[in-house]
């Protein structure tokens, strides 16, 4: 059923008694055009383009968990497109655009707030990287403004601007910038899917991939084995292994990414910001929590739990940047697994094995990015060839040395 207020309207008259499920819980057929591995945002939001855009309905989804479970509801909500790098740029941008009119697109409300995104400077150096940047973005078309110190004081006064040791010399805006509610995200892009004729199978965990002649005819699941013409793969933190089922190695670490919620406090901070020492950024819940985070904790790991020395290491940077946040209690934290690719930019493509395509390597870009890549990879399934925004997201770059380096670590995943 399409949702509207007259649809709202009529429901609370009949005691809400009339509501439909939002998707279906179907059995798994014998045979799909496409089968992807993976119900986060990447994997149903190729699913819904898929469908929408190429008119390929004969979809499968698969979650080993719950629809949702994964790093689509385990991140800190915010979309942006201020990105330095050609390869990254018009990629970003192109999401931000998909972000503005998503809510109408697939008529679900997933809480797109374009708040802003404000990146703080404390150096001469940073200041000059920003600048830098806000030109890039310019120039492609992508709105930036830089912001000396006294407008940022007039924007954010509690901030800590007399701090002598980090001292705010400024900051990089893109107030298109802002915040989506995650797992509305999930339920969106899942129920749009659904309308459209797209199975999403939860509970039904891949074991294996068969393969017959070098090509990929279909998968070993939890609940008996499914064949395909084409296999998507967008598992996130778990690419790896669902990847090591072809016998395929990726140039990809997994690692754990730390987010945190305050308890809930007045109106307080109207947009998100950024440190640029400690890598801290924050925003404000609708329900009033101050939602942050920080840096990965840098060792290899499959868990949705992080180590306490980065719960310091994040708290320290918020209190510098924030020195009120000192009378704030933590309510709850958790964790994400992020798959941290060489470079720190993804990989859209297909792979040396005939009908296995790969969606992998989002590092801290895969939130913001979700209904990009997903037009992308369903563009990629759907057509055989990239979409033009992301043809630089070519698994081989690496052995190629067309890196795209956004963040200037080099091949060090656990510096992106």
């Amino acid at each position: 059923m399409r949702y509207s207020a007259l649809s709202i309207l009529m429901n609370g008259l009949r005691g809400n008694r009339s509501w439909k499920p939002a998707w279906r819980e179907p059995e798994p057929k014998a045979h799909y055009d496409v089968i992807i591995v993976g119900g986060g945002g990447h994997g149903l939001a190729t699913a819904y383009y898929l469908a929408r855009e190429f008119g390929i309905t004969n979809v499968a989804v698969l979650e080993k968990g719950y629809l949702g479970s994964g790093n689509v509801g385990r991140n800190t909500t915010i979309i942006r497109s201020n990105y330095l790098l050609p390869g990254n740029n018009p990629f970003y941008e192109l999401s931000l655009k998909l972000w503005e009119g998503l809510e109408q697109d697939f008529n679900f409300n997933a809480m797109v707030s374009q708040r802003g995104v404000l990146n703080l400077c404390h150096s001469d150096g940073q200041r000059d990287a920003f600048i830098r940047r806000g030109n890039a973005m310019r120039l492609h078309g992508v709105d930036a403004e830089f912001l000396d110190r006294e407008a940022i004081r007039r924007m954010l006064p509690f901030l800590g601007f007399d701090n002598a040791r980090f001292p705010i010399m400024g900051g990089l805006l893109q107030r298109r910038g802002g915040t989506v509610r995650h797992d509305a995200v999930a339920w969106g892009f899942a129920r749009g899917a659904d309308m459209r004729g797209v199975d999403i199978i939860q509970n039904c965990e891949v074991t294996g991939i068969r393969q017959e002649g070098g090509r990929v005819t279909g998968v070993e699941t939890s609940r008996g084995f499914i064949a395909c013409n084409k296999l998507a793969l967008a598992a996130a933190g778990n690419s790896s292994r669902v990847a090591a089922m072809a016998g395929m190695k990726l140039p990809i670490e997994s690692h754990v990414l730390q987010a945190f919620v305050s308890e809930g406090l007045k109106p307080y901070i109207d947009c998100v910001v950024t440190f640029g020492v400690g890598h801290f950024y924050i925003s404000q819940s609708d329900k009033g929590g101050l939602v942050f985070g920080g840096d990965i904790d840098g060792y290899n790991s499959y868990a949705q739990r992080g180590n306490l020395a980065m719960v310091e290491h994040v708290i320290e940077a918020g209190k510098t940047m924030i020195p009120g946040l000192s009378r704030v209690r933590v309510l709850r934290s958790w964790g994400g697994i992020m798959d941290m690719s060489m470079d720190g930019s993804p990989i859209i493509d297909r792979t040396h094995i005939d009908n296995l395509y790969l969606n992998a390597g989002w590092c801290y870009g895969g939130f913001k990015a979700t209904p990009a890549s997903g037009f992308c990879f369903a563009h990629l399934l759907a057509r055989g060839a990239p979409q033009e925004t992301a043809a630089a997201f070519r698994l081989d770059r690496f052995a190629r040395g067309y890196l795209i380096d956004e963040d200037g670590s080099g091949a060090q995943p656990n510096l992106h």
